[in-house]
């Protein structure tokens, strides 16, 4: 689609907006104007959107200036000639282009200026830490491990509770070990990952930089890890004999995971002011699932395409 704005800055000037396609959401607003300087002939711009957003498929179709208003609350033109984009819409990426026409004097004739700027929209990164961690089983087809697996997850989410963080167990499984000295014993497998929910959906709301996912799952990592620590403290002070199920020493490993949601993702190459932000994949391009890269797809003709087809 293609929208169109006409807005006179001043006297004897006028601009016009054109846009290959547009759209709308929560409270981003964008700032765009076109001085009479040198600048490049595309200027990348990034609009970050909600990460609780989801496409739709409607298409709209802007007209207006500043003495008549634009016929929807998307886009409005300022006094001054800029484009103001209120809840911004992934489908709103794309190439948008200002026309300029001015007199110097009364007496040159008209001038014309045509400047074009990129706008992608961007999200945060889903990023999370996945946890791997061993214990000391009962026999493999015992009920007891079932319910030990259903308990250590509840404690683990009541510590984390405070924090507004999830934890999502990714596979728990028992096999037959071999030890040297202790022949055969039965293992658990634990492998469970720790991601930050929004904090207005959270038990208690935050407002502060405390609130950061980043500084939220950093909390959360090192609570996991004092937990287990002190499961290591506690069996070492043991007179009697070992629990049945215990966790074993020395095995919680933790990796730091980045992922960009379907239809995103990071090119350094395309956006080196922001290496790390997941970009909306740009027609020709898509991201089936939650990869960090777009991949090329020459069909696709749309931004954000999640399929190639």
């Amino acid at each position: 689609m293609e929208a169109y704005a006409l807005g006179p800055a001043r006297r004897g000037r006028r601009r016009t907006w054109a846009a290959g396609s547009l759209l709308s959401w929560a409270a981003i607003f964008l700032f765009i104007s076109a001085f009479l300087v040198r600048v490049p002939s595309s200027v990348g711009h990034l609009v970050r959107l909600p990460r609780a957003f989801r496409l739709t498929k409607d298409s709209v179709k802007i007209v207006g200036s500043t003495s008549f208003p634009v016929g929807n609350r998307t886009a409005q033109i300022t006094s001054t000639g800029s484009l103001v984009f209120q809840n911004f819409e992934e489908s709103m990426s794309g190439i948008y282009t200002c026309f300029l026409e001015y007199k110097p004097t009364v007496e040159e004739i008209v001038k014309r200026l045509q400047l074009k700027y990129a706008i992608y929209a961007y999200r945060e990164p889903h990023y999370y830490y996945q946890f791997t961690a061993r214990y000391h089983a009962a026999p493999c087809n015992s009920i007891y491990n079932i319910s030990f697996e259903k308990k250590l997850l509840q404690i683990l989410s009541k510590l984390l509770l405070d924090l507004s963080c999830e934890i999502s167990l990714l596979k728990s499984e028992c096999h037959h070990v071999k030890m040297q000295r202790a022949g055969l014993q039965n293992e658990l497998f634990f492998a469970f990952s720790v991601s930050s929910l929004d904090t207005e959906k959270g038990p208690k709301p935050c407002t502060d930089h405390n609130c950061e996912p980043s500084k939220r799952l950093f909390k959360a990592k090192n609570l996991i890890e004092r937990f287990f620590n002190q499961q290591v403290e506690i069996l070492g002070r043991r007179a009697e004999q070992l629990p049945q199920i215990y966790y074993i020493e020395g095995t919680l490993q933790m990796v730091w995971i980045n992922r960009c949601f379907p239809g995103y993702g990071m090119n350094i190459q395309q956006h080196p002011k922001c290496p790390e932000c997941c970009v909306i994949c740009s027609p020709g391009s898509y991201n089936p699932r939650d990869g960090i890269h777009c991949l090329q797809c020459n069909s696709s003709l749309v931004y954000g395409a999640k399929t190639c087809l």
